[in-house]
């Protein structure tokens, strides 16, 4: 009986997600260089929410997003609203989706990116402090600088543009919350997409 019982918790244990970073905790702190050549973590936003996204354009989870305009229009809504985007590029040199500042620079225009930044994190250093698994994996960080929201963009695990329409957009909801002084009711869900390319 004990060893049936050890069983079947060591197999709970798999399942369950270990995030490294936990909804409360302080953001990891992190310093990275941008599409314009500069130097960017979240000391430069201190005071501001930030935004943080996962991103790879050759991930067809994202081209959903990108183009179909639906992540600019976010990107464009909540920047005008004072809140602070940055767009994550964590693929290591020769995978996918790895580019330099100026490879990320001519993407930034590409795909009308409505971004603050787009960051490099090559090493993967960043992702991995944050648990970042999927492109897009999403991030909000408070005033405080807490991690207030983590997961997935929205509630609909699909590559396929039509289904935006029809999903729940967590991001939107956590945002929507917090500009209003309200509880983010959905706080934590799992992130959807193509494994980030460490």
């Amino acid at each position: 009986m004990f060893k049936k019982s050890f069983l079947v918790l060591m197999l709970l244990l798999s399942f369950k997600t270990i995030a490294a970073v936990n909804n409360g905790d302080e953001a990891p702190k992190f310093s990275l260089k941008a599409e314009d050549g500069k130097f960017y973590g979240l000391d430069k936003f201190q005071g501001k929410t930030i935004v943080l996204e996962w991103l790879n354009h050759g991930c067809p989870f994202v081209r959903k997003h990108y183009d179909s305009g639906n992540m600019q229009s976010l990107q464009q809504k909540y920047t005008d609203q004072g809140i602070v985007w940055l767009s994550i590029v964590s693929s290591a040199k020769g995978k996918q989706g790895h580019v330099d500042a100026s490879g990320a620079f001519r993407e930034k225009q590409e795909y009308s990116s409505k971004a603050s930044q787009i960051l490099l994190d090559p090493t993967g250093e960043v992702g991995q402090k944050y648990g970042a698994k999927t492109t897009p994996h999403m991030f909000v960080i408070d005033e405080q600088g807490k991690v207030i929201y983590q997961g997935a963009i929205d509630s609909i695990a699909s590559a396929d543009k039509d289904d935006i329409a029809k999903a729940e957009n967590y991001v939107s909801l956590a945002l929507d919350a917090k500009i209003a002084n309200q509880e983010i009711k959905i706080a934590d869900t799992k992130a959807y997409g193509c494994s980030v390319k460490y």
